[in-house]
């Protein structure tokens, strides 16, 4: 299944945001498809804001992964896999103890770790630019 948000704009955030937080219950791995500048981690800050996280939330390119706490004090998880270079590089970080923690995982740059990805419930967020400051968002579960 699918759901298309066309013509998104800063102010559609909040709706689009919300569309995916309602799909995490049942789908902890959440994978932001797109290219660079797209909105990857604007949506995500966005989703962040909504499930009440108080840190500051920023894209963990040199990290990989940021930890952030909601205000109900749920666990989540943001990972970058921009820069890693092989696959061992996500084995190193123990992503099992986060993929299967039962906590939400935001991740931007899945295409990186597609086989680590292949046996599992992902919602997977499709990011297009179609204009200038429009966007089109495209979930898929």
């Amino acid at each position: 299944m699918q759901q298309t948000f066309s013509s998104v704009g800063l102010a559609d955030l909040p709706v689009v945001a919300s569309a995916i937080i309602n799909l995490t219950e049942s789908h902890k791995l959440v994978a932001f498809y797109g290219q660079m500048g797209a909105g990857k981690t604007t949506l995500i800050k966005q989703i962040c804001m909504q499930l009440g996280v108080i840190q500051d939330v920023s894209s963990p390119t040199f990290a990989l992964v940021n930890e952030y706490e909601t205000s109900n004090q749920n666990t989540l998880y943001h990972f970058d896999f921009y820069r890693i270079k092989n696959i061992e590089e996500v084995y190193d970080i123990g992503y099992e103890d986060y993929f299967y923690s039962s906590n939400l995982c935001l991740i931007e740059w899945p295409e990186h770790i597609e086989p680590l990805l292949q046996n599992e419930e992902v919602l997977k967020v499709h990011i297009k630019p179609i204009g200038e400051g429009s966007r089109e968002v495209v979930i898929e579960y």
